[in-house]
């Protein structure tokens, strides 16, 4: 049976429920310095980027000057509250573990939040050694930039054309399909809303999951179609 040379996936909102806590508290600060946003409304437009990245997006669309503090306040208070609520998405050890190919993390967050994360639900040892930050590539460009997905597969001896990334965000999906790699949109986690599969299914994923148990199969049958394209 063909084999992915690599199995990536995202870290937030993939393997853990971390999308809908951070996002009410980037939408509560936002709020309180002068855009109003709610936690549903950021997880639907800005999920995947860097709260950096939000914060500069919100500018250019409202002209509110914002102050640069803002991205370290944000930074503290999600660091806390996930520390203290971070949960793995359901059924993601089993899935996680019945990828036989080589896999890996890649991030548009730091790499000491996501260990940490993954130190707290049980998943670190699947991955030591094999998380990539986009915020620790050469480039340092974030999502929905390649350079992560890319930096990964080099490193990791990986061709692009023959690696999954599972993705739950439209511009983590587009920095995939940018690298040359397949997608599998993911909607299972608590963040997810409606219309989210079909957006992920726009931006370039080939197929898209609710459930971690459909993971396996879907990774054999789309490395079947590839091997009989």
């Amino acid at each position: 049976m063909p084999q992915p040379d690599l199995v990536i996936f995202d870290c937030d909102g993939v393997l853990v429920d971390s999308e809908i806590i951070a996002a009410r508290i980037e939408a509560e600060l936002l709020t309180s310095a002068g855009y109003e946003i709610s936690a549903e409304e950021l997880s639907e437009t800005y999920a995947g980027l860097t709260f950096k990245d939000i914060m500069m997006r919100v500018e250019e669309k409202s002209r509110i000057p914002f102050q640069a503090s803002l991205i370290d306040r944000a930074e503290e208070l999600v660091d806390r509250r996930l520390r203290a609520d971070v949960r793995a998405v359901d059924g993601v050890h089993e899935a996680v573990a019945a990828v036989t190919a080589p896999r890996c993390i890649c991030s548009n967050s730091r790499t000491e939040r996501i260990e940490f994360m993954l130190e707290k639900v049980r998943l670190l040892p699947f991955f030591t050694g094999h998380i990539f930050s986009s915020l620790e590539t050469p480039s340092g460009k974030s999502k929905p930039a390649p350079d992560v997905f890319l930096f990964a597969a080099e490193k990791l001896k990986a061709a692009p054309a023959n690696t999954f990334v599972i993705e739950d965000s439209v511009h983590g999906v587009t920095g995939a399909r940018t690298a040359g790699m397949r997608v599998i949109g993911f909607t299972g986690a608590a963040h997810s809303y409606p219309g989210h599969a079909d957006a992920l299914t726009e931006a370039g994923a080939e197929t898209v999951i609710r459930r971690w148990a459909e993971l396996k199969s879907v990774i054999a049958a789309l490395s079947e179609w590839s091997a009989d394209a």
